[in-house]
């Protein structure tokens, strides 16, 4: 690796670490859990999924989408089947991919893309006014304008510092640099150690102390699929996201098989479940990591922490990491989706709205599934009105259909309404050498005409079918001659 490409991924390691710490201790105190959980899960699995991932660059962790899956779960079962849940989760992801299932990321419109990437920089956004707070009250005076002062200060920073230099992520200098200014002035202003405090030792392997019955499988089960599956969406999106920026290719099969390795271990050594954080992974991007080593730093970062560097971490003002936080949201954000509006289809522009609302009010899954089925309609609803025929009679008196488009389920009826049986001559020809049958109901259909055409005492003869439709008829038992 050459030095320049080392030191760019050192040093963005370190920045995607700071930005890793509050996240993490967050989402674990919204799963009810212990923040240090949250921490070992971030070293884990951001440490494991950089090494052996399909995607350099991409940054994992205890991710919130994670955390809201599972908080029922630990508030009505406990902890040790939340870690059972996380091995149980891994093992389905780690299945997902070797059965290289990742390549069904390819499902995803791009209208839906744009709708998660939005909904989700304004949920990083949103989840920073929290710290706007103290306990239950916003903040408000001296505290409210201090803490509103060193945000600005940091954005500012993290603006400015690249139109000088380039030498250094500007995301680090701000928050080193912020929270230097707090030390040697005094101010006023919440730390990270207000949060938590984050010191502790090595996290030691033991197996979640639940009776393993099918009882216990039947508790865990449905939190471990729900779990595995957001946590595999938003890793694959994120993923996408990464090929984008980069301009490289990610290989989704193997970053499965990664991150459910990495969350069995993150579950055996008493971390929390966790997936690809789009924040942090742009972060690290914008500070220059491209390589595994950035990945790697920032999750042994995590460890050293943890174990030395708690007194000085914990000192480190909310502040500089909310106004990291801020930008990342606004450069996350998929600007150029509001000026397009007026220049794609209606239907993409409410499959990107419908998206964004979804994954801000619900959740991500949800939100994919619910773009995938609007873009899916919406694609069969076009495919449908496109089947046209062509008909004109033949020199023998006879009527020669010529039909165009794809028939399917939703173009049955559209298709079926192009003939006229009662009033067609004796003899009627079907060509079809511009219609594709795609399914069942295609063959269905045929079968339904050729009988009515039967019953008027007609003949329909059907010419220049394809050989993938000639087997689909023959498998169905339809003539076709």
């Amino acid at each position: 690796m050459k030095p320049i490409r080392l030191r760019a991924d050192v040093l963005a390691g370190l920045t995607t670490s700071f930005a890793l710490l509050p996240e993490c201790i967050a989402f674990a105190l919204v799963a009810h859990l212990n923040p240090l959980m949250g921490l070992y899960g971030a070293f884990i699995i951001c440490t494991l999924t950089a090494l052996f991932g399909g995607r350099p660059g991409m940054v994992s962790g205890a991710a919130g989408s994670m955390a809201v899956v599972i908080v029922a779960l630990v508030v009505q079962h406990g902890v040790q089947y939340l870690l059972a849940t996380v091995l149980l989760g891994g093992l389905i992801m780690m299945a997902f991919g070797l059965l290289r299932l990742g390549k069904l990321v390819r499902m995803v419109p791009h209208p839906v893309m744009l709708g998660f990437v939005n909904g989700l920089a304004i949920i990083i956004a949103l989840a920073q006014l929290e710290h706007f707070k103290s306990g239950e009250h916003w903040l408000s005076g001296t505290p409210l304008y201090l803490m509103t002062g060193l945000v600005l200060l940091t954005m500012a920073i993290v603006y400015i510092l690249p139109r000088l230099t380039k030498a250094v992520p500007p995301a680090l200098v701000a928050i080193l640099g912020v929270g230097l200014l707090v030390y040697l002035f005094g101010l006023p202003t919440r730390t990270l150690g207000d949060m938590a405090h984050i010191a502790g030792g090595l996290p030691t392997f033991a197996m979640p102390d639940i009776p393993w019955s099918l009882e216990t499988l039947r508790i865990i089960a449905p939190y471990a699929i729900l779990m595995a599956m957001v946590g595999l969406l938003e890793t694959l999106l994120t993923l996408n996201l990464t090929d984008e920026i980069t301009e490289t290719r990610g290989y989704p099969d193997r970053e499965c098989v990664a991150l459910g390795a990495a969350n069995m271990v993150s579950g055996a050594f008493g971390g929390m479940g966790g997936c690809a954080m789009i924040g942090q992974t742009v972060i690290n991007l914008s500070s220059g990591g491209r390589g595994r080593l950035s990945g790697v730093v920032a999750g042994v970062l995590i460890l050293l922490f943890i174990l030395f560097l708690s007194p000085l971490i914990e000192r480190i003002p909310l502040a500089a990491l909310v106004g990291v936080m801020f930008v990342v949201s606004q450069q996350t954000f998929a600007w150029a989706s509001l000026r397009v509006i007026n220049k794609v289809p209606l239907h993409d522009v409410l499959v990107i709205i419908a998206v964004t609302t979804i994954t801000v009010f619900t959740d991500l899954a949800t939100a994919v599934l619910c773009g995938i089925i609007i873009a899916a309609l919406n694609f069969a609803w076009q495919q449908a009105r496109e089947l046209y025929a062509d008909e004109h009679l033949e020199a023998d008196g006879s009527k020669l259909y010529r039909l165009h488009g794809t028939l399917f389920f939703a173009s049955t009826t559209p298709f079926l309404n192009q003939f006229d049986p009662a009033n067609d001559p004796a003899k009627v020809t079907l060509d079809c050498r511009h219609l594709s049958f795609v399914d069942y109901s295609a063959i269905a259909a045929l079968k339904t005409l050729r009988e009515r055409y039967a019953k008027a005492g007609k003949h329909l003869q059907v010419f220049h079918l394809s050989e993938r439709c000639k087997k689909l008829l023959k498998r169905a038992g339809v003539d076709h001659d």
